[in-house]
């Protein structure tokens, strides 16, 4: 393949994206360029490469044949794309060749067409490259099934609003095809909007999925081992330590735990690091004197360090009377957090549920130090319980889930957006179906190691399901803006916000080259007109009804069948500018990365180790402050055990790094230049990144493009 993907001799941008209509003094230039104008052969051969998708039954056997168009209008002769043996099977790329006039011109459009010989017919088909054989390469992408004896017309790029496709009634087909395909379904109650079941489509590749299976065996073959090499029951904190000299590795917390420095980095650059805010005041619900906690500001007042901007706080009112598996209790906490003057974020005080009271004492740093350690253990047990909940499976995995499938929907696979996203989704709805049916169910691993069990994960979800607005928390720098710790000089070594901020900016260059270059492009007078009409909503905007339809479905509420997402920008029901667009595709696409890779891919680090940040504690939360052996609080071995290699697998790799895409959909000069410019600055963030974790000594990593995947696959 590397061989016949030369690289054009040209780089014209063919108006194709902008009205369909091609440019022929740039096609004279392109012809003479290629064959000169002394014609000394009649004829000249196009290799013809194929490149069956590899998804599940894409291969076939059908007879297929194709006919290439030129810009001119010249049209080839008709083919059969027939090789010896056996082609077009699954994730194959066969080559073919035709011959054409020396006067063909560079292709525009194909028509392809199969017939139903054979018992496995059905052809996903993922592209057509025709190479010229005196230079240049011209790309129809596909990405769809072909059905028997239909004429499919394709040009080239293949990627076209809907206003400007010429096949406007086979769009249309299309996407009646995907609603039948992909149907709304909500099956939490109040929950997000799912897919009713998933499509054959959105399946593992085999690849993928054996790699799962055969991790999962492999660490459940070391948890065996470890199982038999250790007692039934933690007696100490060795005991618990002893297990990870069998097969498993140490997490780095084992040596820092108790520590309150170690506790504050938990915040900053843990795997759930979205939730420290500034704080400003010091609720009336929270027991905390100040003369109480003044002794551990460094001679200031409490006011004093309020209106220097060196307190912090974290408030989870959220779990609130969260319903819990097996009767259990979980915290609603609130804590309090210092910034001293050598910037490191310190707890000094935790209160454990939302009311103040006298069985409800707030815990202070200067307490005993099993009583503080307790109490920071549950603190992280309730983070944890929000992390799995909200941060992890909620704002990411499900929220996506229900984007994905309005994008299948209402937008064609021919629709450039359709084309930006749909590298983003892989796998997503196959990984969701395995992990609400093993994970997320009854009986399953979240009932069995979670403190809340599915019903109280449900509870959690929903209710921060009802307050995520797009424009607000899913807009990074809105997001962090809104908690007040979107400045460094506020809250210095917070790597988080740091490498997230660098590459969501990075993917909203990204896009709006891409955005633009497809809805900036309009005729000058018609541009002038639907500007007075439409109070400056930019022509192609207004005329784009696919995109119309599916903000619509995205905002519509669940009850009434729709997604129900809230704060997508826009007004009156619709996208009024070009800036609006990008805005939501930047957020689709770092949630589907780098906020998925934030909340995911250090939960062994975290999790592997109970009393770090237990998913789970035994017996009641203290209403006192009296010393108790923190080890009877932990859960038993089979608990500890499940955690670790469920947590493990978890946090493995998935699809390829950001912005190096399984399957490239879009293949215009614009977006191809477009994504070569995001994957070098990516590469620039990586390396800044890299640089920074060598000269410290608790790294964080987590979102070096080099490891942050395209989509949520795991």
């Amino acid at each position: 393949m590397s061989e016949t993907r030369a690289k054009p001799l040209w780089d014209i941008t063919v108006s194709t994206a902008e009205n369909r209509t091609p440019d022929f003094s740039v096609i004279s230039q392109y012809t003479c360029l290629c064959h000169g104008t002394d014609v000394k052969k009649s004829t000249r051969k196009l290799r013809i490469i194929v490149v069956t998708g590899d998804r599940f039954g894409a291969g076939t056997d059908a007879n297929v044949w194709i006919t290439v168009y030129d810009y001119q209008g010249s049209e080839s002769a008709k083919i059969k794309l027939d090789n010896w043996g056996n082609d077009m099977e699954q994730g194959a790329t066969d080559v073919y060749e035709m011959e054409v006039d020396q006067s063909f011109s560079r292709p525009a459009r194909i028509k392809l067409w199969r017939d139903a010989y054979g018992l496995a017919n059905s052809w996903f088909l993922d592209r057509v490259e025709i190479c010229d054989s005196e230079g240049g390469v011209s790309y129809f992408p596909v990405h769809r099934w072909i059905a028997p004896f239909t004429n499919y017309l394709f040009y080239e790029f293949d990627s076209h609003l809907p206003q400007e496709d010429p096949n406007k009634q086979q769009r249309e087909v299309e996407l009646e095809e995907k609603r039948r395909d992909y149907q709304i379904a909500v099956y939490i109650e109040d929950g997000p909007a799912q897919c009713a079941e998933l499509p054959s489509d959105e399946y593992f590749s085999h690849q993928y999925k054996l790699d799962i299976v055969i991790s999962k065996t492999s660490l459940l073959i070391r948890s065996k081992l470890i199982d038999l090499r250790t007692p039934d029951k933690w007696t100490t904190l060795e005991d618990l330590k002893n297990i990870y000299q069998f097969c498993l590795e140490k997490p780095k917390c084992i040596d820092y735990w108790r520590e309150d420095w170690w506790f504050g980095l938990q915040r900053l650059q843990g795997c759930n690091p979205v939730v420290i805010k500034l704080c400003t005041e010091i609720p009336l619900k929270f027991g905390v004197q100040s003369t109480l906690i003044e002794p551990f500001l460094e001679g200031m007042t409490l006011a004093e360090a309020l209106a220097k901007k060196r307190i912090f706080i974290i408030d989870y009112w959220i779990l609130k009377d969260v319903p819990c598996k097996d009767g259990r209790t979980l915290p609603a906490p609130i804590a309090l957090f210092y910034m001293n003057k050598s910037n490191v974020l310190l707890p000094i005080a935790i209160q454990l549920f939302q009311r103040k009271g006298p069985n409800n004492p707030v815990f202070l740093c200067s307490d005993h130090q099993e009583v503080w350690l307790l109490a920071k253990m549950f603190f992280n047990n309730a983070d944890a319980s929000y992390h799995q909940s909200c941060t992890h499976l909620g704002f990411t995995h499900l929220l996506m889930e229900g984007v994905a499938l309005c994008t299948h929907r209402n937008l064609s696979p021919s629709h450039p957006l359709f084309r930006l996203l749909a590298p983003h989704f892989r796998f997503l709805m196959a990984i969701n179906a395995r992990g609400l049916k093993f994970l997320v169910a009854p009986g399953g691993w979240v009932d069995k190691t979670m403190t809340i069990g599915c019903k109280g994960m449900f509870k959690i979800m929903k209710r921060g399901i009802r307050n995520w607005r797009m424009d607000r928390n899913g807009i990074l720098p809105n997001e962090l803006k809104s908690r007040g710790v979107n400045q460094p000089d506020i809250l210095p070594n917070y790597p988080y916000r740091d490498d997230a901020l660098a590459i969501y900016h990075a993917i909203h260059r990204y896009v709006s080259k891409i955005v633009n270059y497809y809805y900036e492009r309009y005729q000058y007078y018609l541009f002038i007109v639907l500007c007075i009409l439409t109070s400056d909503t930019p022509a192609k905007i207004q005329q784009d009804s696919e995109l119309r339809q599916w903000r619509a479905e995205l905002v519509k509420d669940r009850k009434n069948g729709g997604i129900g997402l809230l704060g997508v920008p826009g007004r009156f029901g619709m996208f009024r500018t070009v800036e609006e667009v990008v805005d939501t595709m930047t957020v689709i696409i770092s949630t589907c990365s780098v906020g998925h890779s934030a909340a995911n891919f250090q939960q062994y680090e975290e999790y592997s180790f109970p009393p770090n940040y237990p998913g789970m504690l035994v017996g009641e939360i203290p209403h006192d402050k009296v010393p108790r052996n923190i080890v009877s609080y932990l859960p038993n071995k089979d608990v500890t055990l499940d955690t670790m290699v469920i947590t493990k697998l978890l946090s493995s790799g998935g699809t390829k790094p950001l912005g190096h895409f399984e399957v490239q959909y879009l293949f215009d000069p614009v977006s191809v230049r477009a994504a070569e410019e995001f994957r070098q600055e990516l590469h620039e963030i990586h390396e800044q990144i890299n640089r920074r974790c060598e000269s410290q000594d608790f790294p964080y990593p987590w979102l070096d493009p080099s490891i942050v995947p395209n989509s949520i696959s795991i």
